[in-house]
């Protein structure tokens, strides 16, 4: 890598600043974490203890106005903010990473995707959830084709949460990003998409089951994928009981596993990406496999939210846009969820 950092701006300091990219950006010593915007003093003084080095100010405005001192500017604002900051940034001269969801609309997506491409900036996805380590379990499994022809695939993100602690969540409309949909379906979206290819919406139930809830937080939808798998996708903020994370059927084996990964509530503890146990999940949640009649534990991976900002590094580093590289997350892969989401609205 070459000698000069990234120079790397944090707008937004909630759960996605302060959990998922200040740390990770933080432990990379290719990356400067050189300014991080939030309006509220107490997420100001946090970012300061932690971040000492770092410059606070209180808007991506200001972060904006200073884009001749950075390279990278990174959007964990709320949805609705996404498509006007990334523009903004974009026309400013810096890359740009947009936590998910990527845009309310496909079109502003697109849009984007092309300006980029035009102005030769890199444009990424934060789709982190490619890294769990039960996510990179299954892609393991695919890829050395343990299970056969996958049949059917199921996928969920449930919790219990009855109440809404942010206050723009409990206000935002799906017009607005607001919903479980646009939040946790877009993970899960992303794998199904990932691990079996282009589909569509062939059933939908998407309600609002808390009395303060404005958008959604109970989903189901049925995807038909254009390689002959069913996929189905539950997200649910109303269950007590949590059904699997994944349940995969193939003609050779089938593959169940539950709980959640680990990394969040490591960082959330007060842990960092490069400490050891970092990532690592108990074995009492891995995952069984089970085929001719016989069933095995299988280990789960590691998980590695790092990768993401590493894999971007070498991207920058090797040129960024000209470069041959890949990017992390490739946007269109994320406007290809957005359109899914426009679809199973249309079907309730």
């Amino acid at each position: 890598m070459t000698s000069q950092p990234i120079r790397t701006a944090v707008a937004g300091f909630g759960l996605s600043g302060s959990v998922f990219h200040a740390p990770f950006i933080a432990s990379n010593p290719v990356y400067k974490l050189a300014v991080i915007s939030t309006s509220d003093a107490g997420r100001q003084a946090k970012a300061k203890e932690r971040y000492p080095e770092t410059r606070i100010v209180s808007t991506p405005q200001d972060i904006l106005a200073m884009a001749d001192q950075l390279d990278l500017i990174v959007l964990g604002t709320p949805p609705a903010t996404h498509y006007p900051l990334a523009k903004a940034a974009l026309e400013a001269g810096l890359d740009v990473v947009v936590d998910k969801p990527f845009t309310v609309r496909s079109a502003e997506g697109e849009e984007l995707i092309h300006l980029a491409a035009k102005l030769g900036r890199v444009l990424t996805v934060y789709q982190n959830r490619r890294w769990d380590g039960d996510s990179l379990t299954v892609k393991k499994l695919l890829d050395a084709g343990t299970l056969g022809t996958v049949t059917r695939f199921e996928v969920g993100m449930e919790r219990w949460a009855p109440r809404i602690a942010k206050a723009w969540k409990a206000s935002a409309t799906p017009d607005d990003g607001g919903g479980v949909l646009f939040d946790l379906g877009t993970h899960v979206l992303d794998l199904a998409l990932r691990f079996f290819g282009p589909a569509t919406v062939s059933y939908a139930e998407i309600r609002a089951r808390r009395p303060q809830e404005s958008a959604d937080d109970d989903v189901f939808l049925a995807l038909r994928h254009e390689s002959g798998v069913l996929s189905h996708v539950t997200i649910n903020l109303n269950s007590h009981l949590h059904g699997p994370r994944f349940r995969i059927l193939g003609t050779e084996g089938a593959f169940v596993k539950f709980g959640s990964d680990p990394q969040e509530p490591y960082i959330l503890g007060g842990g960092l990406p490069t400490d050891p146990e970092y990532g690592v999940e108990p074995p009492q949640t891995h995952g069984t496999l089970e085929a001719n009649g016989q069933r095995v534990t299988v280990p789960t991976e590691r998980g590695a939210y790092p990768e993401f900002y590493r894999i971007l590094a070498e991207k920058l580093d090797d040129g960024g846009v000209a470069s041959a590289l890949p990017s992390p997350v490739d946007p269109a892969d994320s406007v290809a969820v957005l359109k899914l989401i426009e679809q199973a609205r249309t079907l309730v």
